[in-house]
């Protein structure tokens, strides 16, 4: 432990000053400052008389010296130059990475602080924007795992490598890795991730050496210019293994590195690589081109009280949530708020592959998922499929303009939804369809509380909050999932 704070001292490491606060070459110094709060975005807070100050990469309790990089009328945002004591609910950090790749802005905090401060976030967004009673708000949901709990990581090769004590006018060196915060170009380099089981860093770390010995070029984001440009590593909780190189361009050099990586880890499942040659990363409208193994890698779950484990499959554009293990749990809360009976008509709302209307579908007579990305709708269909479920139907569109009168006369109006949009929420006119559809109940589960908040105080007009419970996704970051009853008055 010592060592390690010992680290983070030299990494912040500041001449230390008087205790007041003053200006030293345009910079505005906080000294002496305690750390009392955590805040939204991974950040934690500390007060200076009226003013708030946001700082990242600290715990409550630590008492500091900061550097105000930019003030507004009620707040500032800060960075530390220096730690004077340390907080008695800090421990070590995961990894050599922590303040720099800025994916686990809470790894230095106690797990049990993190799980009170996400409490916290649910309860302070759905009272203060919502208006919801949070009196009786369940307990967070802790996450089984709180290290190599992702299945998915994407890594970024880069000819612009980024270290702490960076020099823009040094030479550029090749990076694989995360992208750093802020600089769209730059990448640190890494040899070592916690948030994924291995064999996950060893075949990036092959790859890597691969690439220096053979002189493959990394991707110039720039320029437009390189061969190597991004890797893709997905696990299932059964040692399920898929990999999808991603290049820049066509080259003869791309078949010897692929036989190279599967003579390397012959337990990969699935072995795959793509040519894009766009300016984003983005691998939707991509051609992913099976080099060996199967197309397909496979997840299970647990049937919802009932024997057996459902499966589902997981292509290389497949969505599935990153935390396999929590994913069930969250299921789990999500089924038990609806009270489904046998003769429901279930709406899941933002189906994505059918993963929860494929979880409760043998509570109901039948589930309707809808989902605007075609793609997912048809990994929805083969899931029911290949867990022989027949009363589920799947349909692609917008959701507003999907459920019309015409589609509810065909589908049965529900009597139950499951609405798990994306961070932005619900758009106004589905939040106004479901008002107008008046199922007995809604259970909406959101990964962000303020929108979520924002959306129930709508959906006050006609119904009252029952059961609430934070479910902890993603150990380590500020992120946390919420899942709200909703009862028609």
């Amino acid at each position: 432990m010592k060592e390690a704070l010992d680290v983070l001292q030299c990494f912040f490491f500041f001449e230390r000053q008087p205790m007041k606060l003053k200006k030293v070459k345009q910079r505005q110094i906080l000294e002496q400052v305690e750390i009392t709060d955590a805040a939204a975005e991974g950040n934690c807070i500390a007060r200076v008389d009226d003013l708030v100050v946001f700082v990242p990469y600290v715990v409550p309790g630590d008492v500091v010296d900061l550097e105000v990089y930019r003030k507004k009328k009620n707040f500032a945002q800060a960075r530390v130059l220096q730690f004077h004591s340390y907080s008695d609910r800090r421990v070590e950090p995961l990894c050599d990475y922590f303040t720099q790749c800025g994916g686990c802005k809470w790894q230095t905090m106690l797990y049990s602080e993190q799980l009170r401060y996400k409490e916290k976030q649910v309860r302070d967004n759905l009272e203060r924007i919502g208006r919801v009673d949070c009196s009786d708000m369940l307990p967070i949901l802790p996450s089984e795992l709180t290290e190599k709990y992702r299945n998915k990581l994407e890594f970024t090769f880069s000819t612009k490598s980024w270290s702490k004590d960076y020099d823009k006018d040094a030479q550029s060196q090749n990076a694989l890795g995360f992208h750093v915060p802020v600089f769209f170009d730059k990448v640190i380099d890494i040899n070592y991730c916690a948030l994924q089981r291995e064999p996950s860093n060893q075949i990036r770390n092959f790859i890597r050496e691969y690439a220096s010995e053979h002189g493959l070029p990394y991707y110039d984001i720039r320029l437009h210019e390189g061969l190597l440009r991004n890797l893709v590593i997905r696990t299932t909780s059964h040692e399920d293994l898929m990999v999808i190189l991603v290049f820049a361009m066509d080259s003869e050099e791309i078949i010897p590195l692929m036989k190279a990586v599967e003579s390397r880890f012959p337990q990969i499942t699935s072995l795959m690589y793509c040519i894009n040659t766009k300016f984003n990363d983005s691998l939707s409208d991509q051609d992913i081109r099976l080099f060996s193994g199967r197309d397909y890698i496979t997840e299970y779950m647990n049937r919802y009280r009932q024997e057996g484990r459902l499966q589902f499959r997981i292509g290389p554009k497949t969505f599935y949530q990153t935390n396999a293990k929590q994913a069930e749990r969250l299921y789990e809360v999500a089924a038990d708020f609806a009270g489904i009976g046998r003769g429901d008509v279930v709406y899941d709302l933002y189906t994505g592959t059918g993963t929860i209307a494929n979880y409760v579908a043998h509570l109901a007579e039948k589930v309707v998922g809808i989902e605007y990305v075609a793609e997912a709708v048809e990994d929805a269909v083969k899931n029911s499929a290949c867990n022989k479920i027949g009363n589920t139907s799947f349909h692609a569109g917008d959701m507003a303009k999907v459920l019309t009168e015409e589609f509810v006369r065909n589908n049965g109006r529900p009597d139950v939804v499951i609405t798990d949009p994306p961070r932005a929420g619900m758009a106004e006119s589905v939040v106004r369809k479901l008002l107008e559809l008046a199922p007995r109940k809604i259970v909406y589960i959101s990964c962000n509380p303020a929108t979520q908040a924002r959306d129930l105080s709508l959906l006050k007009e006609r119904y009252d909050t029952g059961r609430i419970r934070p479910v902890d996704m993603f150990p380590h970051t500020q992120h946390v999932e919420n899942v709200v009853e909703l009862n028609l008055r």
